[in-house]
């Protein structure tokens, strides 16, 4: 089965000192570096999605902003694709099933940032598109929200994100049990 890696959203914003810094985005960020360096080595399909604010308000992902760029751990090389979005969908009046489909391939492994948001909203498209997907869960993070006047931890929050997109959605591992899956043949 041919996997493609699609990394969202590893943008400089969520990192520390950023616009939007999210929780561990270090580690997630290293662990997407790993999956990215596995699939370049193997010569295999990798798309990065890069979102660009351009809601009125927004305070993250400026348009020419350093803020905006993507993150150095995780650079796309010259020919890997990089996919301007502006909504939490990447492929939402974007090119990238387009890209998915000129490139055969037929399952995706996602990864990036925020869990809750563009990860869940990513792959819930994909699943709707017909793409099976793998969500690499410490590839992933988010940040603590508040609903009702309670603050909800960033690792709660990712936790719940992760365990809804599990089984329906997307099969949910961490990233080194995908690297040994992969390597095995059986992802």
């Amino acid at each position: 089965m041919k996997t493609g890696l699609v990394l969202v959203d590893i943008q400089k914003d969520y990192f520390e000192g950023g616009s939007m810094e999210l929780v561990e985005m270090e580690r997630a960020a290293d662990n997407a570096r790993k999956l990215l360096d596995y699939f370049r080595k193997r010569d295999m399909p990798r798309f990065h999605v890069q979102h660009i604010a351009t809601y009125p308000g927004s305070t993250f992902f400026l348009p020419g902003s350093t803020g905006a760029e993507i993150h150095e751990l995780v650079k796309p090389w010259g020919s890997e694709p990089v996919i301007e979005k502006h909504f939490p969908n990447s492929f939402r009046a974007t090119c990238l099933a387009d890209l998915l489909f000129e490139k055969n391939v037929v399952q995706l492994l996602v990864c990036g940032a925020m869990s809750h948001m563009c990860i869940d909203s990513t792959v819930r498209a994909a699943f709707d598109i017909g793409f099976p997907c793998l969500v690499a869960e410490d590839g992933c993070t988010t940040g603590d929200l508040t609903f009702r006047d309670q603050k909800l931890s960033a690792a709660n929050v990712h936790s719940s994100f992760m365990s809804a997109l599990k089984g329906t959605f997307a099969q949910v591992l961490s990233t080194e049990d995908i690297l040994k899956g992969l390597e095995k043949g059986e992802l």
